[in-house]
């Protein structure tokens, strides 16, 4: 039997709500269970913009999606000072309550660190959000404040220059979270009761933004971490590592996605340096765990030199596998063999990952472009659509530090409105940029 990375939350979150109305954490939901003539393949600012809703402060999470109510979080304050979770009524874009905490591990707000990076995970709770200061907070659905834990109290500052970013997996009982760092590096579970350690699996130190996927490997599941150098699989209920695969390199952005039963997607790039550059062409592909006896055996099926991936993590849809870079470069394979279909450019690049739907694929620019291509073997553009004009751009509520010579330029370059993340439900398409939140639907 196979199972989505999704299907398997679902499995393991126990909830009444219709998948089609949940997006619950980081690449989201099950989006064969959205209608998939519900969201528009063509819109306009004009035409499909239902409501935008200014987020206090700035983050770079993906917006989450529990029923009726949306959720973001972000950061605020000359250092970080502020961590916001904010709830918005789905239909209007009403804010409808903010939780905000001091953070417990203050660092200068500027455009070179994380800042919200990881999107929080829901179930029918509440939410949790784990931000890159170590501090986690669980919400009720009505804006309660549940508890909250600091990973950094517990087990010291991380150290990475440009801050943490991977998002947080669950399990019924559990928020796992990934700390991979120059400074202590673990894998923990949170009792999603208390906040208290369940167990923690400590990792070799490193430098990395990637998530960790729930993957199901026959009638279990594992942790599968995809993370600078390495791939390791870990039980979700003891945090015991499995296996581990070191023949890998440049994989420390992109996440693992599941493609079904004890299979994923590996995304790997060479650094801006070429680092990791031998290695990283032999790491894109698809990857495998089974059993041999009491052993587990982990081995790529196929990989692929060609795709050069960015923050975007690779997905999986009607039998074909997509890749997308920084130069807005779409990479598509066949998934069974890893043979190329094609190659082609799009109108920009993608920090959002792409989201499979019916028979198109959405590839959701930088920019706030949107490029909607058909799904399958041939490079076939459905539509092309813009989020916001030059004239009438986001919210942007970037840092105020100065920044001279070089770092002027390339601050300048990271200051402008960045489309990060979306989430879809039945009828709606929620966008987010560091400070606004987008609505799109079907003209009524």
């Amino acid at each position: 039997m196979k199972y989505s990375f999704v299907a398997l939350l679902l499995l393991c979150v126990t909830s009444s709500l219709p998948a089609a109305e949940q997006w619950r954490g980081f690449l989201g939901a099950d989006s064969s269970k959205i209608t998939a003539n519900s969201i528009p393949t063509n819109w306009s600012p004009q035409d499909n913009l239902t409501w935008k809703s200014e987020i206090p402060g700035y983050g770079q999470s993906s917006p989450v999606i529990w029923g009726n109510q949306v959720y973001v979080s972000s950061v605020e304050g000359p250092n970080k000072d502020k961590l916001h979770v904010i709830c918005y009524n789905l239909k209007t874009g009403k804010q409808l309550w903010i939780h905000t905490q001091p953070s417990t591990y203050a660092e200068k707000n500027t455009v070179y660190i994380s800042r919200a990076a990881p999107t929080p995970v829901l179930d029918e709770k509440g939410i949790y959000a784990y931000f890159e200061s170590g501090d986690v907070v669980s919400i009720s659905h009505d804006g309660k404040f549940q508890w909250t834990a600091s990973l950094t109290d517990r087990y010291g500052a991380p150290k990475n220059k440009f801050g943490l970013s991977a998002s947080p997996v669950q399990t019924k009982d559990a928020v796992i979270v990934m700390i991979d760092d120059e400074g202590p590096s673990y894998l923990t579970a949170l009792n999603k009761t208390d906040g208290k350690e369940l167990w923690k699996a400590d990792r070799k130190s490193r430098v990395s933004w990637s998530s960790p996927t729930l993957v199901p490997v026959g009638e279990t599941s594992q942790i599968v971490c995809s993370s600078a150098g390495s791939l390791e699989g870990y039980d979700p209920a003891t945090g015991k590592l499995l296996w581990s695969f070191d023949k890998v390199g440049g994989n420390n952005k992109t996440s693992p996605l599941s493609t079904g039963n004890g299979r994923f997607l590996v995304g790997a790039s060479p650094g801006r340096s070429g680092e990791n550059e031998q290695l990283a062409k032999k790491s894109n592909g698809l990857f495998q765990v089974g059993r041999e006896g009491d052993t587990w055996k982990p081995e790529f099926v196929w990989t692929n030199s060609s795709p050069v991936p960015s923050w975007a993590t690779p997905i999986a849809h009607q039998g074909y596998a997509y890749w997308v870079n920084r130069a807005g470069v779409v990479y598509c394979l066949d998934l069974k063999t890893g043979k190329p279909a094609y190659t082609n450019r799009i109108q920009e690049s993608c920090w959002a990952t792409p989201v499979g739907l019916g028979d198109h694929i959405y590839f959701f620019g930088k920019n706030g472009n949107t490029t909607v291509l058909k799904a399958g073997a041939k490079f076939e553009v459905v539509a092309e659509n813009r989020l916001w004009t030059e004239e009438a751009p986001p919210v942007n509520n970037i840092p105020t530090a100065k920044e001279t010579g070089q770092r002027l330029r390339s601050a300048a370059m990271f200051s402008r409105p960045t489309l990060y993340g979306v989430a879809l439900v039945n009828d709606y398409l929620l966008a987010r940029t560091g400070s606004q939140l987008f609505c799109i639907q079907k003209k009524k």
